[in-house]
């Protein structure tokens, strides 16, 4: 999966989604990580729809593991990205300067 996600995660916002909705995924094969989440986020069956309708959701999510360091290992690591793609792809969907990489 590196190579879907390596060249365009630190410039495009599409790709910092694309991402997100990756880390969805990962959160809810794991009932007990999924659960965490909605606890924590206060999501559920109920609201998790229109949530995703707001464009700070998305950032939200890469946040939610940008925020829990053994989380974001376990992420990264199924994904097949370093940690730091991962923080990039924030950085894409909060719309902050990312430098280029040499």
């Amino acid at each position: 999966m590196r190579g879907a996600f390596k060249s365009r995660l630190s410039t495009s916002p599409e790709s910092g989604k694309a991402l997100a909705i990756t880390a969805l995924t990962f959160l809810a094969a794991d009932g007990p990580r999924l659960e965490k989440f909605l606890s924590v986020t206060g999501l559920g069956p109920h609201n998790l729809r229109g949530a995703a309708a707001d464009p700070g959701f998305y950032g939200s999510v890469l946040g939610y593991l940008v925020a829990d360091e053994p989380l974001l290992i376990a992420f990264a690591a199924a994904a097949g990205l370093a940690p730091e793609d991962v923080t990039r792809a924030l950085q894409a969907l909060d719309g902050r300067a990312i430098p280029d990489e040499p």
